[in-house]
C-alpha cells in the first residue's frame, strides 16, 4: 500500500512538472492576479528588482506596462525609508528561509491614506534549491474589515480598532465583543491578521500619529494623546520601533506643505 502511494505521489509530481515546463511563457500564470485588483502580487530576485508584479501595482505611478517597472526596485519608486523597509523585509525572507504570512503594515500609496495592508512574502529556490529571489503580495485590510472570512464579530472589531483607535481598550474587552476567552481570541486573531490584537491597534495608531504629522502643525504631544498613547514618549519609542524614525525625523521629511 505504502509503495503503491508513493509511485502514484511521483507519477504526480513529474506529470506537474512536465505541464509546467510547457507553459510559454512560463509566468502567463501570474496574469491571473491582474483579475484581483485589490492584490497587489509581486516577484523579486536577490536584487530587489522585479521579475514579475500585478499590473495594478504601479497604476498609481502612471504606468501600465509591465515592462516599465521590470528590473527596477522599490528605490525608484518609494520613499527611501520605505523602500528600506520593503528590503530589509526581502533580505530577511531571503536569508533566512522563512516566509512573512499576513504582517500589517501600511499601504504603499502617498502618505496620507489610513489604510493598512496584509502582506505575506516566500523564498523563490531554483533546481537546486537555492534562494534566488521572493514573491509575495499584499491585500488591504479593507476587505476584511467587511467580514470576509472572518464573521460579523471580527468585523465589528476591526471597524471598532480603525475607527476609535484614539479611545482606550483592552483584549479582555474585544474578546467580549468576540464571544470569546481572551486565549481563543487572541489565537484567533493571530491566525487572521498575523499579529496580536494589541500591535494591530499600535500599527493603527502610528499611522494615524504619521498623517497628523505630515499634515498638521499639532505637537508631538497633542498627537500622542489624541491617537491613544499615554504621552509624548509613549509614541516617539513607538514609532520609532515601526518607523525606523523619530517623529520629528518624519514630520521633517514628510509634511505636505514642503520642507
Amino acid at each position: 500500500m505504502g509503495v503503491t502511494v508513493y509511485f502514484c505521489r511521483m507519477k504526480k509530481t513529474r506529470s506537474q512538472e512536465a505541464f509546467l515546463r510547457r507553459l510559454v511563457p512560463a509566468g502567463q500564470i501570474l496574469r491571473l492576479f491582474d483579475l484581483l485588483p485589490e492584490v497587489s502580487f509581486f516577484v523579486k530576485d536577490r536584487e530587489g528588482r522585479f521579475m514579475a508584479h500585478s499590473l495594478t501595482k504601479f497604476e498609481r505611478f502612471g504606468i501600465h506596462d509591465e515592462e516599465e517597472v521590470i528590473g527596477r526596485t522599490d528605490h525608484d519608486f518609494f520613499p527611501a525609508d520605505r523602500a528600506d523597509a520593503y528590503r530589509a523585509d526581502d533580505l530577511a525572507v531571503m536569508n533566512s528561509g522563512e516566509p512573512i504570512i499576513n504582517r500589517m503594515e501600511a499601504a504603499p500609496e502617498n502618505i496620507g491614506s489610513p489604510r493598512l495592508v496584509a502582506t505575506s512574502k516566500i523564498p523563490l529556490r531554483d533546481k537546486r534549491g537555492e534562494i534566488i529571489g521572493i514573491a509575495g503580495f499584499s491585500r488591504p485590510v479593507d476587505q476584511l474589515r467587511e467580514g470576509g472570512g472572518l464573521g460579523d464579530r471580527f468585523a465589528k472589531i476591526i471597524n471598532r480598532l480603525h475607527d476609535r483607535f484614539g479611545e482606550s481598550i483592552t483584549t479582555g474587552e474585544l474578546a467580549a465583543m468576540a464571544g470569546l476567552s481572551v486565549s481563543q481570541f487572541e489565537r484567533r486573531f493571530r491566525e487572521a491578521f498575523g499579529t496580536s490584537p494589541r500591535q494591530y491597534l499600535l500599527r493603527i495608531r502610528v499611522d494615524a500619529a504619521a498623517r497628523m504629522l505630515a499634515a498638521t502643525g499639532r505637537t508631538v504631544s497633542e498627537i500622542a494623546l489624541e491617537c491613544g498613547f499615554h504621552d509624548h514618549a509613549h509614541l516617539s519609542r513607538s514609532f520609532r520601533k515601526i518607523m525606523q524614525v523619530t517623529p520629528t525625523q518624519y514630520r521633517r521629511t514628510h509634511r505636505l506643505d514642503g520642507p
